[in-house]
Formats: C-alpha cells, structure tokens, sequence
C-alpha cells in the first residue's frame, strides 16, 4: 500500500490542509501508517496533479496562504476500490528491537532492560494518546451509542487495533522484563 490511500482515507473527514493532514497522521493513522510531512507534502502534490484531491489556496492575514485539500469524485472511486481490494499480503513485523532482543545473550542486561523500559515507555505514552482520542470521539457515549450514532466508523475501529497493538507491546515488554530478571544471577 501507498501513502495515496491513508491520506485520501483521512480526507474522509473533510475538507483539510497539509498541516491539518499531518495532525491527523500524527494522530490517528500513526497507530497504523506513519508518515513524515515531507512525504504528505510531495503525496498530496501528485494526488492533485491525478486529479483525486482538489486544491483551493486561502488568503490569511499576517500568515501565509495556506492549501486546503478536498477529495474529488475520482479520489473516492479510487479510494472504494481500494477498500474492496483484498490486501496483496499479510502485515509483517519489522523492528529493529527484535532483532537487537534475538542477539541479547552475552551483553548486558541492563542494556536490553534499558531498550526494553524505552519502547514501553513509548507505547504507554501513545496508548495515553489513543485513548485521549477515543475519549473525545466518544464524546460521553457508550460505544454502543457511537457505533450507532456516528457517520463514520472505520477511524474508530483502525484506533481500536492501535490501541490493541500498544497494549500487546506493554505486555510484551513487561514480559521480557520478567525473563530478564528470572535470568539474573541476582534472581
């Protein structure tokens, strides 16, 4: 898959200018597609010379102009085709970590202890941040309500899976922690 389909997903929402695209990728498609600004930028350029997302640029006083980006009809048939295609292959994993934890024997422990504290650390803080998300998009409502009240749902569920993916990482992480202290000459 390309950075083309999780942004034209994220211009389900509306109508939206690159800095807002980047919070969005920040935000929401981080638990599952990360991207840099420099890589949205260049990607909404060609989606506008495909003709899949339109361009207006609006005057601001004392800032820059800024471009705000809506999906055109092309960019939605794309889109659904997309949706409707089955995925080329399963999602791999690929993480530096694993790697590093696979070739652990012989160093020091402490420095596998201290990568380990690391990711947890990261994916507590992004597991704080999903559910902050989810928080507001529940808006005080029971999922339930949500699920049957709201226009769109896919971002709900793809925060559901970031929110799974961050907790597995915590138990992980606090699983490796409990091998490395049972391995210890010190118990």
């Amino acid at each position: 898959m390309s950075l083309k389909y999780a942004v034209l997903a994220a211009l389900l929402e509306g109508e939206a200018s690159g800095y807002e695209l980047s919070k969005v990728f920040d935000v929401s498609l981080a638990n599952f597609w990360a991207s840099t600004p420099q890589q949205l930028y260049r990607e909404l350029e060609r989606l506008a010379q495909d003709g899949l997302i339109e361009a207006r640029v609006v005057r601001q006083e004392r800032r820059p102009d800024k471009r705000m980006f809506t999906l055109t009809e092309a960019g939605r048939q794309d889109l659904g085709t997309f949706a409707a295609t089955p995925p080329r292959r399963p999602t791999t994993i690929r993480d530096e970590l694993l790697i590093k934890i696979q070739a652990m024997d012989g160093v020091d422990p402490d420095a596998t202890r201290a990568l380990i504290e690391e990711r947890e650390a990261w994916a507590r803080g992004k597991l704080a941040r999903y559910r902050r998300v989810r928080e507001r998009l529940l808006a005080g409502r029971s999922e339930d309500e949500y699920l049957r009240e709201a226009d769109r749902v896919g971002p709900y569920l793809t925060l559901l899976g970031g929110i799974g993916f961050e907790e597995e990482n915590i138990r992980w992480c606090e699983r490796v922690r409990t091998v490395l202290q049972q391995r210890s000459p010190l118990g």
